[in-house]
């Protein structure tokens, strides 16, 4: 018994000694990480959040281990060769315990001697009335690290883009939307042969787009939309092989565009709305066979439409042509786009009739051709008219109708008059077109071949039901009588 008894508390003995040891290794490897961050770059992340966030900030004394176990909301870090450096800085109020910003926020040296900062962003942290520009020369300390740098919703940051972001050689992204920047785009911008993102949108930008965009070819986006540009769209853009979209809507730009932008054959977005465009409709448009959203409304751009190869851009699902002084007639082939959902026409100068196959494309839910001089009847059946809905308007076409025999008033296009007997006269040689319920249409009108080989014109007159039966009997008799 004894010698049991000694042995469970040799075994006790053993097992505290085990866990003294653990604390000891636990606390030693906890004290060795807060080490582990060189005082340097410490001071550095410290006293660079400080002049964002203001004087009151301690981060000494809130985080006195900013990449272990008192993280800092908005930084990460990597561990590099037995030290740890801060590779992302978020300031502003992404998050409940983000890093927000003071009154004065200012931009202080030290966060431009961090050694390994790879993503910098600043997220509605300049908001006051107090103005402030950016650096001018001292981003090239970040040019060997920093991939991705952002500032977004700073209605407050000021002036143009210092051209030391010409020496950030590394940067793969860079996003300024809704800020105050203004001036040019600097031409060293095209040094930025890294960028496959690059978004200005939103802000006070003047002035030409610099011909050597056309150097980043490793480009997938570029947005440069509502800003104040102006001039032509540079030819260079044709260079960006690798571009998925292109918005540069919301500017001042004119003449045509360039032929040179059918050569950017994996585009899926070319927006260029509300701009000053004209010179025609740039057929080279055609060979883009990748494109699923394709937006120029709002400019000047003019002629025809009708000899354009629509069915090689099988990919389109938006297709937004409106108030850009098109004329002739709308062409049958935009039906041949299998894809379309939204087909916008509207405040054109498109005559002719309206062509039903538009209806019988498979995915379209949106057809608006309203602010036209399209003519005749409306050739859609009912079944069309109940799928489009109110995403479909014809108004403000004078001499459009739609036959209201076959179609219930509830689906009735909204400002299109119904036909007048003399307006409908015409149709007894599509019939078959007008609806997808042809018995339906035949209790409505007359059959028109008895209308051909009499030749009375009885529909035409507006005499129909019993009394057509009557009339037709009535001259049958006649036509024995004088027979014999």
């Amino acid at each position: 018994m004894k010698t049991k008894m000694r042995k469970i508390s040799c075994a006790i003995i053993f097992l505290s000694f085990i866990i003294i040891l653990e604390g000891l290794f636990c606390n030693g490897e906890t004290e060795e990480n807060i080490a582990k961050m060189e005082k340097t770059e410490k001071y550095n992340l410290y006293y660079g959040i400080q002049g964002f966030v203001g004087d009151w900030w301690n981060g000494s004394d809130l985080y006195p281990d900013p990449c272990g176990w008192t993280p800092i909301q908005g930084v990460s870090c990597d561990l590099l060769d037995g030290f740890w450096y801060v590779t992302d800085l978020n300031i502003g109020p992404l998050h409940d315990n983000s890093l927000t910003c003071a009154q004065f926020p200012q931009f202080r040296s030290h966060i431009f001697h961090l050694k390994h900062l790879k993503s910098l962003s600043f997220y509605n942290c300049f908001s006051s009335h107090h103005l402030i520009t950016l650096p001018t020369d001292i981003w090239a300390n970040l040019g060997s690290t920093l991939e991705s740098l952002e500032f977004r919703s700073n209605p407050s940051l000021v002036g143009p883009i210092p051209l030391s972001f010409g020496d950030l050689k590394m940067l793969r992204s860079l996003v300024i939307v809704e800020n105050g920047i203004s001036g040019n785009l600097p031409s060293n911008i095209g040094n930025l042969r890294q960028l496959k993102r690059l978004v200005l949108s939103g802000n006070k930008f003047t002035g030409r787009i610099t011909e050597t965009i056309g150097g980043l070819s490793e480009l997938l986006i570029l947005d440069l939309s509502r800003n104040s540009l102006s001039g032509y769209i540079p030819f260079s853009i044709g260079y960006l092989n690798s571009l998925l979209k292109l918005d540069l809507s919301n500017n001042f730009l004119m003449g045509q565009i360039p032929i040179e932008m059918g050569k950017l054959k994996n585009l899926t977005l070319l927006d260029l709305r509300s701009n000053n465009l004209s010179g025609g409709f740039t057929r080279s448009i055609e060979e883009i066979n990748s494109l699923e959203e394709l937006i120029l409304a709002n400019n000047q751009i003019g002629g025809e439409i009708t000899n354009f190869n629509w069915e090689n851009l099988q990919n389109l699902m938006i297709l937004d042509l409106s108030n850009v002084g098109l004329s002739g007639e709308i062409p049958k082939s935009t039906a041949k786009l299998k894809k379309l959902r939204y087909l916008g026409l509207n405040n054109n100068n498109f005559t002719g009739n309206l062509p039903i196959e538009l209806a019988n494309m498979p995915c379209v839910s949106s057809i608006y051709v309203n602010g036209n001089n399209l003519t005749g009847a409306i050739n859609f059946s009912e079944g069309s008219y109940g799928k489009l809905g109110s995403k479909f308007k014809a108004g403000e076409n004078p001499n459009l109708c739609y036959i209201g025999g076959i179609i219930s008033s509830e689906h009735a296009p909204i400002g299109v008059d119904p036909c007048k007997s003399d307006e409908i006269s015409g149709i007894s040689g599509s019939a078959s077109g007008l609806s997808n319920e042809p018995g339906r249409l035949q209790q409505k009108l007359i059959n028109p071949n008895i209308n051909s080989s009499f030749g009375f014109g009885l529909l035409r007159r507006g005499i129909t039901g019993i009394w057509s039966i009557f009339v037709l009997e009535f001259l049958s008799m006649i036509f024995v009588i004088g027979f014999y």
